[in-house]
């Protein structure tokens, strides 16, 4: 099982401009990652080496199943639980490329910085109490052209830390977009936690676990709703698994989610 600690920074100044690569981990060597992409706006690049400095300065982490991810792959989906601000920051450690789009709360629109970031790493803001259909369409179309979507599929973060309830959005665009998931559970950086680390000076550790990419079944037009609720417990319960028992929340009794646990188990006997 592939483990890693933070990727080494290599700065370099040029033009006084700053450019930021990953390196070899310190346990492990990422063999697929291209080494430096001239190809990516530079916006782009000055905005993923503020994500990744603020990364290096307040967290160490630990990643397993890297090897699940598929540097090349076109049109995907990466599903994950949302218990801080911190682990969206962590996709552009796991993803070196240029076409990931993550949807990101309005609140965060109003502040210039946000609004500056959010743009130059192909984010975009999504409205969290509607239905938005333009962002639904939004990624439909970035995910069919070939790129990556991140997401929530709960929405917001938990206030406890385990997993919510979660909404349907995120499979209704995987079975129309006919795009794998790969589910990602992260554990260890709560706000608060990290807020109480960052005033003593540490750096707070945060857990990365990778499940293997899947795909769900196409809709039931006569049950659409039956179906779209089944595939999101399907889709819940494989980003339990990839969790410890206190962050599996409202799924930790569902049998769907214990059968991928135990089929987990056998894997690594």
């Amino acid at each position: 099982m592939a483990m890693c600690r933070f990727f080494g920074i290599d700065v370099l100044a040029m033009s006084g401009i700053f450019l930021l690569k990953p390196w070899n981990c310190c346990n492990i060597t990422i063999a697929n990652w291209p080494v430096f992409q001239y190809n990516y706006p530079m916006k782009y690049f000055i905005a993923r080496f503020i994500v990744r400095f603020v990364m290096w300065l307040l967290t160490t982490q630990e990643i397993h199943g890297f090897e699940n991810i598929d540097p090349q792959a076109k049109g995907m989906i990466v599903a994950s639980n949302h218990i801080g601000r911190l682990e969206a920051a962590m996709v552009y450690i796991l993803l070196n490329r240029s076409d990931v789009m993550v949807p990101v709360a309005e609140k965060y629109e109003k502040s210039p910085f946000w609004r500056f970031m959010v743009k130059s790493l192909n984010g975009i803001f999504i409205d969290r109490f509607h239905a938005d259909m333009a962002a639904v369409r939004t990624c439909l179309n970035h995910i069919k052209k070939g790129g990556a979507v991140v997401i929530a599929p709960e929405g917001t973060r938990s206030p406890t830390a385990s997993l919510q309830e979660g909404k349907p959005g995120v499979c209704y665009i995987a079975v129309k977009a006919n795009a794998p998931i790969i589910p990602v559970g992260v554990s260890g950086c709560e706000d608060r936690a990290v807020r109480e680390n960052f005033r003593h000076f540490r750096r707070t550790h945060l857990v990365v676990n990778i499940g293997k990419p899947f795909s769900l079944p196409p809709l039931d037009n006569r049950n659409r709703e039956k179906a779209l609720a089944e595939n999101t417990n399907e889709l819940m319960c494989q980003i339990g698994a990839l969790l410890p028992p206190s962050y599996r929340g409202v799924y930790a009794d569902q049998p769907r989610l214990h059968e991928l646990i135990a089929q987990k188990e056998l894997e690594h006997t």
